[in-house]
């Protein structure tokens, strides 16, 4: 079972950039397709530093699509 402290941080994370995806340039629906199969690609981790990567990789192009 995951640390449900990742998965909640793994949830906030992918609902933020949701939010963010409403002002992307391409358009909502091509981000949250995007979105959608990053996050997707990734439901087979099973461990805690692979999750925590990828949360910071998530948190980094949370601030990529803040500078456009």
């Amino acid at each position: 079972m995951v640390n449900p402290e990742l998965r909640r941080q793994v949830i906030t994370v992918y609902k933020e950039l949701l939010f963010m995806g409403r002002e992307y340039p391409l358009g909502y629906q091509y981000f949250r397709d995007r979105l959608h199969r990053a996050f997707a690609g990734q439901a087979h981790l099973r461990d805690e530093e692979q999750i925590r990567k990828g949360i910071a990789r998530a948190e980094f192009v949370k601030k990529e699509v803040e500078a456009l």
